[in-house]
């Protein structure tokens, strides 16, 4: 098997872009783009840092990334695990990559540019749910903006429900954390208590 090692040697491989492809993109966020974030619960947001890649899952209701103007979006930090993977990477590198979906259409919108951690008290207490503010707010500058085409979505039938798994057939966490500590961790315990830890700490 060959390795591919140089852009010409990617170029020969495949045809030119469609032009399609090139049109769409633009450096804001139109009124018709707007409407896609608006809708969207669920956004995956890509960085790197000196200690390599991270692709994160962000979601809350519907229009939880805020549209500040054509040029600026605001993404509120809630509450996870603390890593923090995303938020180290962007204090360094603020290069990120955004990806938005919306239930049940095949149409994503792919949002690249540079983002900064703000903690400005109002614009956190903004995004406050339940009483709870976000840490931090990202703030979001647009580089490119464009739709992505639904082919992915169409062959993975990722909306439809007839081909949902049942959770029950995946191995749950706790069983994963208790077979790489070598049975150190109590994964029975774990998976039993996080139905209640998840409704206790969702915000």
């Amino acid at each position: 098997m060959g390795t591919v090692r140089s852009i010409e040697e990617l170029a020969a491989l495949y045809d030119a872009p469609v032009p399609t492809s090139l049109t769409k993109e633009v450096d804001h966020l139109t009124d018709l783009h707007r409407r896609y974030v608006e809708a969207s619960p669920f956004v995956l947001i890509a960085t790197s840092g000196p200690d390599g890649s991270d692709c994160s899952p962000r979601g809350d209701a519907p229009g939880f990334v805020r549209v500040a103007d054509e040029r600026t979006l605001l993404l509120p930090d809630r509450r996870g695990n603390n890593r923090l993977d995303t938020l180290r990477n962007i204090v360094v590198d603020g290069r990120v990559g955004l990806l938005f979906l919306v239930p049940g259409v095949g149409v994503t919108l792919r949002v690249n540019g540079t983002a900064e951690l703000t903690t400005d008290d109002a614009l956190r207490e903004s995004f406050a749910v339940r009483g709870k503010l976000p840490t931090t707010v990202l703030v979001v500058r647009t580089a490119a903006v464009y739709t992505q085409c639904p082919k992915a979505l169409v062959r993975s039938h990722l909306w439809d429900a007839g081909r949902h798994r049942d959770p029950a057939e995946l191995p749950p966490v706790g069983q994963i954390m208790a077979a790489i500590t070598e049975g150190r961790f109590d994964g029975e315990a774990y998976d039993r208590a996080y139905p209640e830890r998840l409704r206790q700490t969702i915000y």
